[in-house]
């Protein structure tokens, strides 16, 4: 990670107006992180943090222009993490054939290739031995799909963890590590209120296990206690 200076490493949250995006914000920013979040459309409750030094920006990962025009405002930054949260999971609990065709397809674009893209595209801003993380679940392991459900949010973390690491096998020589992070089943609008963790003990831990990944310049699938998943 780069010098820890009193002005705080730096984070770029993608995908930061509600859940795990705005708690992972909030967190890096009492934990002294100079934090710039993006949220897709206007958010009070991201605003909010703008209070605490928090920089604010609007983009969205299925646009390219707007990811473009992020970057140019963003230019010259350098961040000790790049941490893409933005996803969707509509009609997630569909059978795969019970959702539409076009539903399918924007969720596989939104889970895993916006990501990517964005991943591209920032790659640049990346501090030598920073970390760039992208938010999964251990609904896209394939291996430990023994449950069945959600169909097709399964289907597009799958996909995401294959992208990810294709884009590790293109960027072979990055002086940076590449994180999939499991939040564990979180009480957000997404993980409903069954869910067995607060929005607080997930980011807590994945921070956690962020601050000790730093340095490291492999791919990982890690849940928020810093165990391994299993692709």
């Amino acid at each position: 990670m780069a010098d820890q200076t009193a002005a705080g490493p730096r984070a770029l949250i993608v995908g930061a107006s509600r859940g795990l995006g705005l708690g992972l914000a909030e967190q890096f920013a009492e934990r002294g992180w100079q934090v710039t979040a993006t949220q897709r459309s206007a958010s009070p409750d991201l605003e909010q943090l703008a209070e605490r030094g928090v920089r604010i920006e609007t983009a969205d990962i299925d646009d390219d222009m707007s990811v473009a025009a992020l970057h140019r405002r963003l230019d010259g930054q350098t961040f000790d993490l790049v941490f893409v949260v933005a996803g969707v999971a509509t009609e997630s609990d569909n059978p795969l054939h019970a959702v539409s065709r076009a539903v399918s397809a924007q969720v596989y674009l939104t889970n895993a290739v916006s990501p990517i893209l964005f991943a591209e595209a920032f790659a640049d801003t990346l501090a030598p031995g920073g970390t760039l993380a992208f938010m999964s679940s251990i609904l896209g392991s394939v291996a430990l799909n023994e449950d069945g459900g959600w169909e097709n949010y399964r289907a597009s973390k799958a996909a995401l963890n294959t992208n990810a690491r294709s884009f590790a096998v293109r960027h072979a020589e990055r002086d940076y590590g590449i994180l999939l992070l499991h939040p564990g089943w979180v009480r957000t609008d997404m993980g409903g209120a069954e869910a067995d963790l607060d929005v607080e003990t997930s980011v807590g831990g994945m921070i956690a296990v962020i601050e000790a990944f730093a340095g490291r310049r492999d791919v990982a699938y890690l849940d928020h206690r810093g165990e391994t998943l299993a692709w």
